[in-house]
């Protein structure tokens, strides 16, 4: 498959732009991209015709989410947007950590990626990709651009000292439910070793919730304290008062749909498609599913109409 010239510059333009965000070493970014060394050192200097090796750019534009295509989907600052926004730069300069348990497809994770994207010495983690330690483990190493080659302990060493000399780290485990019970151990060992120096934030659905308060209720090894080192409280940003909620989602749906929809006179109907009338969120009636619909499906409505 062919690159062409204009993917290769946004490729390289988001090489540059993310490294602004990554103060470890050149190589250290070359290693957090899965590339080697060279091939950065070249694209970095402008010469791409000398990296010949067309996987060196799908990795790096996979990773670095640069599309081929221009992007017409645009970002609202909604509400969840925010909140992300004032909780993220918030645990970071402060040096604590925290669980947001929410709906799904209010655009969490979306809005986690941007965000991340635009600050420094912050990484993501999608836990649903490494459910397991080991390749949790493998996954921060890789984020953080440490060696993933070895011994699993030299690695899960080299991540904590990697964390520990980067300057107020953030790193933001999206899907957090998925992670297997040893991969929630070792999680708390690494954020014990790296305590008052490394801000953390899980981000996951009502599996999450259930999780950690099942484990904690049945004394289970680890999850009582993982719950007091994320501050012992889950964040939520959807009211659970139904009218409350109802709102939240109006206004949730219309700034998104606003930014995406040229004819506005198209917003109010596309929004009430996206409501489901319900006595409560948590209840389902004859007929109903019990539900608000999502941010994809207000997606796929707004592109069948374009």
């Amino acid at each position: 498959m062919e690159i062409t010239e204009e993917l290769k510059h946004n490729i390289r333009e988001a090489l540059l732009k993310g490294k602004e965000n990554f103060s470890g070493a050149h190589s250290a970014y070359a290693k957090s991209l899965g590339i080697d060394f060279l091939d950065y050192y070249l694209i970095r200097k402008g010469e791409i015709e000398k990296v010949t090796s067309t996987s060196t750019w799908f990795t790096i534009g996979r990773k670095l989410q640069v599309s081929a295509h221009d992007n017409l989907w645009k970002t609202a600052k909604t509400e969840v947007y925010t909140q992300l926004e004032d909780n993220f730069h918030f645990c970071q300069q402060n040096q604590v950590s925290m669980i947001l348990v929410d709906d799904c497809g209010i655009g969490k994770t979306y809005c986690a990626k941007i965000i991340i994207s635009q600050m420094k010495n912050a990484y993501y983690v999608d836990a649903s990709q490494s459910q397991s330690k080991i390749r949790l483990i493998r996954q921060l190493a890789v984020v953080l651009g440490c060696d993933t080659t070895g011994k699993y302990y030299e690695i899960l060493e080299n991540v904590k000292y990697a964390i520990n000399i980067l300057e107020n780290p953030f790193i933001c485990i999206d899907e957090a439910g998925d992670l297997e019970y040893t991969a929630y151990l070792e999680l708390k060992g690494i954020i014990n070793a790296t305590e008052n120096n490394c801000a953390w934030y899980m981000i996951g659905a009502d599996g999450l919730r259930s999780k950690i308060t099942k484990g904690i209720n049945n004394h289970k090894v680890g999850f009582a304290e993982i719950f007091s080192r994320f501050s012992d409280d889950f964040v939520t940003l959807v009211p659970r008062n139904p009218e409350q909620r109802k709102e939240f989602y109006v206004k949730l749906f219309g700034d998104v749909a606003f930014v995406n929809i040229a004819d506005k006179r198209q917003i109010n109907k596309i929004v009430k498609s996206c409501m489901v009338k319900i006595d409560s969120p948590y209840k389902t009636g004859k007929g109903q599913d019990g539900r608000i619909r999502s941010l994809r499906y207000l997606k796929t409505i707004i592109k069948v109409r374009k």
